[in-house]
């Protein structure tokens, strides 16, 4: 099955010009079985699609939920969660990378660096917080090895990446505009209906097929030496964006944590608390601390987590992510 893994539309990203009926009309056209959307912290097209599957232009083709997740310290990130999983917090941007990784795993889903050797302020490679910690290339899932709207160099460098660390990689046209959809593609050996299905291809798959060919009418194709600048702007908005969803996120990450309280330990064992004090952008983290212990983990139980150095250690089960809070 051939599927284009990158995909904005006009319904989920501010700057996606292509509305969803026609993004799959024309991959339809060129032969594809699928795609993910993956818009920018955004669900909404994927939800305008559940509200009109019946829709004749959506019969006999796979269309899936995924986002481009916008980090605070490590660029774009694309994330697929399983099928029966439903995470507002991935909606709401500004998770720095560690906490995005903990949070997605927690839950089963998977996730892979956007265009790693892209855009400065969008992609992990070109971010500080890779040059710190270049091993948290291990814990993706996979890596966008191909995508139609960076340079071939990019991509290359993106491909050495997958070989490195033994990563499957994806093609994705990452198109905002028509003319761009379908022109990177990834291909599966088995049939994929679900998120789900697509999550245990890819974690069992050491490789996949994925290619496509470069899209020449980029912003930086037209703009050169202006798009610099836009870049920064860039920045500045993303920074502003994400510290104004603050108490969105907060909100967001009670609710998920009352949900499914069996997250409790899995947070406690994966140092999720340490990259809360990331998260919530203040400098007093006892306060924090206190604040997590009175407002989220009070009556979520007391038992010692068990060490993950200790040999003795029970390997660790799955959560389960249909527990409701007592």
């Amino acid at each position: 099955m051939r599927f284009d893994m990158h995909c904005h539309t006009k319904e989920g990203s501010l700057d996606g010009k292509i509305p969803l009926r026609d993004y799959v009309l024309r991959l339809k056209i060129l032969g594809y079985d699928g795609m993910l959307i993956t818009d920018h912290n955004s669900y909404k097209a994927y939800r305008q699609y559940i509200r009109n599957t019946e829709d004749e232009a959506f019969q006999n083709f796979t269309i899936l939920k995924g986002v481009e997740y916008d980090t605070s310290d490590g660029g774009h990130i694309l994330v697929i969660m399983p099928s029966d999983v439903n995470s507002p917090l991935l909606e709401m941007r500004g998770m720095p990378v560690s906490l995005l990784i903990e949070t997605v795993h927690a839950f089963h889903g998977i996730l892979g660096p956007a265009h790693p050797a892209g855009e400065k302020y969008l992609s992990i490679l070109n971010s500080k917080y890779y040059h710190k910690n270049p091993d948290v290339l291990k814990k993706f899932d996979f890596i966008e090895t191909y995508n139609s709207c960076i340079t071939e160099e990019a991509n290359e460098k993106a491909a050495e990446l997958a070989e490195k660390y033994h990563l499957p990689g994806t093609g994705g046209s990452d198109s905002h505009k028509l003319d761009c959809v379908g022109l990177a593609y990834t291909e599966f050996d088995r049939p994929i209906k679900s998120e789900s299905d697509l999550i245990e291809c890819i974690k069992s798959s050491p490789t996949l097929e994925s290619g496509g060919s470069h899209y020449p009418g980029t912003s930086r194709d037209h703009l050169g030496i202006i798009y610099d600048f836009m870049l920064r702007l860039y920045y500045v908005y993303d920074r502003v964006g994400n510290r104004r969803r603050y108490a969105e996120r907060v909100k967001a990450f009670e609710e998920m944590l009352e949900k499914y309280p069996n997250l409790y330990h899995r947070i406690r064992r994966l140092t999720f608390v340490e990259n809360i004090q990331q998260f919530f952008y203040r400098r007093d983290w006892e306060k924090i601390r206190s604040w997590l212990d009175n407002n989220l983990f009070a009556g979520m139980g007391d038992e010692e987590p068990v060490s993950d150095t200790d040999p003795e250690a029970e390997e660790e089960k799955p959560i389960d992510i249909n527990a409701n809070a007592s």
